[in-house]
């Protein structure tokens, strides 16, 4: 489980109230990982932080708040900043393992002398977890036509993985837009970061 903890866009405060937090959860939850982090405007501070987790976590989704007076602005009015806990998408990566692969072999047609149309050299590599296939049947062999078509499906699902992954990472984005100043899940106090009860 991935869980983003953004400052929302918010000011430095906010930035670094997300590295309050990231270090609060870390203590409450041991096993608790940084897999990424944005850093933010001032040293310390972080405009993201990305922590994975085998614990079960969503009770933390949401807006977390910290009320405290700015310690970057003395006389600021401002006391309460908000950070946004969501449990994003790491994208689904498939791993591709040969032995799911089936072969078909047909008569290819094209070059070859007197062996076309007559042997089948022809290969078709379907990946049947996905049921992705891809053909290949420009070589005289079955042999090689074997692996060059399973070069094409190695080829293909490695570009299928770094789409999943794009997309993940654009959706993690779209979440630092969506901060909710309000309704806190959580409520953090003073600049020891103390959890209220």
């Amino acid at each position: 489980m991935l869980l983003q903890l953004s400052s929302g866009q918010g000011p430095a405060e906010c930035e670094l109230a997300v590295a309050k937090l990231a270090h609060a959860l870390r203590l409450e939850y041991p096993k608790m990982m940084v897999h990424k982090t944005v850093a933010g405007v001032r040293p310390g501070c972080f405009k993201s932080v990305l922590l994975a987790s085998d614990e079960e976590v969503s009770c933390l989704e949401g807006s977390i708040q910290w009320v405290c007076p700015s310690p970057f602005r003395p006389h600021h009015k401002r006391k309460n900043w908000y950070v946004d806990v969501s449990i994003v998408n790491k994208g689904v990566r498939e791993e591709f393992h040969d032995n799911l692969v089936r072969f078909e072999t047909f008569r290819s047609s094209g070059k070859g002398g007197q062996y076309v149309n007559k042997v089948e050299t022809g290969v078709r590599a379907v990946y049947v977890p996905l049921g992705l296939s891809v053909e290949s049947t420009e070589a005289r062999s079955q042999h090689m036509n074997k692996k060059l078509a399973l070069n094409r499906l190695y080829t293909l699902i490695a570009d299928i993985n770094h789409q999943s992954e794009a997309d993940a990472a654009r959706l993690r984005r779209l979440e630092h837009t969506r901060l909710e100043r309000g309704n806190p899940v959580r409520v953090y106090e003073g600049a020891e970061f103390n959890r209220r009860e």
